[in-house]
Order: structure tokens, then C-alpha cells, then sequence
């Protein structure tokens, strides 16, 4: 379910990516609806880049996109599956094991981007 982004929404993204200057997507040049999707595909570089990325969420920014995630405002559907094997550990190992073992359920069951 595709949202529009809030501004707390929009500030998370920047962290993540300092770079995002606009919130359009260059592929289909529509806004971005979601924060981990674009950090995952558009801006990072590699499997690493990500992980840094998204080592600056604090915690309680980790648990606003897995509650994002869980009402489907938040995809992750969309991202590989490299990048998410990283977001998965983080979560798991900084939230806990039962919020990272949620988001592989939200995960398996995501249709896609949003």
C-alpha cells in the first residue's frame, strides 16, 4: 500500500541517502513511496554501502519502518535479496530476534514495491 511520504518519512530517506535531492525515482519518475526500496536500488552502491546506510538508524527509527512495514505502508519486496539478508541481520541483531523473524514473514509475503 503506497503512502505518501511525511517528513519525518522524507528525513529518514536523506539520512540514509544525503545524496537523494528530489524524490523521484529515475526510472519510472514517479515519487518514491517507500524509504528502504529507494536507499537499496537507487543509491547504494554495493552490499556494504547499504549496511552503512542503514547502520545510522537509530533503533527507534528501525521500529517506525518495521511498523511501516507491518501495516504495508513501508515494501521491502522489491529490494534483493542480498539487501535484505543485511537488513534482516541488523534488525535481528539490534532489535531482536522475533522483529527480524516479522520482517521475513512481511518480507515472503511482499508483492512488491510500493
Amino acid at each position: 500500500m503506497p503512502r505518501e511520504l511525511t517528513p519525518y518519512d522524507i528525513d529518514i530517506l536523506r539520512k540514509l541517502a544525503p545524496e537523494c535531492e528530489d524524490l523521484i525515482c529515475n526510472g519510472s519518475r514517479t515519487e518514491f513511496r517507500s524509504i528502504i526500496p529507494p536507499v537499496a536500488n537507487h543509491y547504494s552502491t554495493d552490499e556494504k554501502d547499504f549496511e552503512n546506510r542503514v547502520n545510522r538508524l537509530t533503533d527507534e527509527e528501525l521500529e517506525y519502518l518495521i511498523d511501516e512495514m507491518r501495516t504495508g505502508s513501508e515494501s521491502v519486496g522489491c529490494i534483493s535479496p542480498f539487501f535484505f539478508s543485511i537488513l534482516l541481520d541488523i534488525v535481528t541483531r539490534r532489535l531482536s530476534k522475533r522483529a527480524g523473524q516479522e520482517l521475513l514473514s512481511i518480507y515472503e509475503n511482499d508483492e512488491g514495491c510500493g
